[in-house]
């Protein structure tokens, strides 16, 4: 068999295999019957420790090179590299119980840079109502951060990708495409408001509305959109077997975005095919509508249709084109999927 490499498939490609290997009976023995999620299928592993609650796991790495743009500081790659983790936290409903952080750095680091490296993750810890427990240091070709959350939640409240249903509503938080917008004014050296720069530089974890969204008892499906809109309606789309159309006029768009965008094709570009909104994407039950809608600045930007109907977009002009699977991915694929 032709061998391929990880860049020809990309990331969610290369996932499900690697899932596929994590969760493959090994003989007679099978997963912990405690691990009710495991690798792969959703923002956090969930593991049941017999309780009133679910402990839930995540883990994300991030890379001077491909994962701070120009002209972050060390204080906002600190806060960034905490708020990944935090923000997979958010996506099922859970509240955060600390963090544990790994750093890998070039050994002639200045040691003030990595002070204000750990004075970030701490501010965004702490921004999410938890801390720092422990972590490692080691010597790295380039700066690396690995960090891992960890989160509890009720067991009626857990919140996973899959449970949509048609005829059930999409809603995002915040704004869409902020953080898209702001990296193309820092690439091509262009001005853009404190208000978008912020957005890319020191997104925030919507810790505190999941966890009212998951009390609520809503919301049907969730999870966090850091790589773009359209990745994420196809995550949720494969988990819960269910289709969407989303009307283009209702998504919510700073207006210093909409002014520096081109035109309206980029525009949608950055709405729907740009990562590092670390908002949360979540389906509701209509008739619960009023429950969530003071929780949080929410939009409702279409509903959940038949699975056979795809991901729809539906233009001002009532056309409907199908939105692609496109998105930010680590390990860039050369062709989507």
């Amino acid at each position: 068999m032709k061998e391929t490499k990880v860049s020809s498939i990309g990331e969610r490609a290369l996932i499900s295999r690697l899932s596929e290997i994590f969760n493959a009976p090994d003989g007679e023995e099978r997963r912990q019957e405690e691990v009710l999620i495991g690798a792969g299928s959703d923002d956090c592993a969930v593991l049941d420790l017999k309780g009133e609650d679910y402990l839930v796991v995540t883990t994300d790495m991030l890379h001077m090179t491909t994962d701070f743009p120009e002209g972050m500081t060390p204080w906002q790659m600190g806060w960034m590299s905490a708020a990944v983790n935090l923000s997979d936290i958010a996506a099922m409903g859970a509240e955060p119980t600390g963090l544990v952080m790994a750093i890998g750095m070039p050994s002639d680091t200045e040691i003030v840079f990595v002070e204000e490296l750990a004075k970030g993750i701490q501010a965004c810890a702490a921004f999410c109502g938890t801390s720092v427990i422990g972590g490692d240091l080691d010597t790295h070709a380039e700066l690396t951060i690995t960090g891992t959350a960890l989160g509890r939640v009720k067991k009626s409240q857990l919140l996973l990708r899959k449970g949509a249903k048609p005829g059930d509503l999409v809603c995002v938080t915040g704004y869409a495409g902020s953080a898209g917008a702001a990296l193309k004014a820092v690439q091509l050296k262009k001005p853009m408001s404190k208000n978008v720069l912020k957005a890319l530089f020191e997104p925030i974890p919507r810790t505190r509305e999941a966890k009212q969204l998951a009390e609520s008892g809503a919301v049907t499906s969730m999870m966090d959109t850091s790589d773009g809109l359209a990745m994420s309606l196809y995550d949720l789309s494969r988990q819960s077997k269910t289709g969407f159309k989303i009307r283009e006029n209702t998504l919510p768009i700073l207006p210093e975005v909409r002014k520096f965008a081109s035109g309206p094709e980029e525009l949608l570009e950055f709405a729907l095919y740009t990562g590092g909104d670390f908002e949360l994407i979540f389906t509701i039950n209509p008739e619960r509508l009023k429950k969530v809608q003071n929780i949080c600045n929410l939009t409702i930007i279409g509903e959940c249709t038949e699975y056979e109907t795809g991901i729809m977009l539906e233009s001002p002009e009532c056309r409907l084109t199908a939105i692609k699977q496109l998105g930010y991915q680590q390990l860039k694929a050369e062709t989507a999927d």
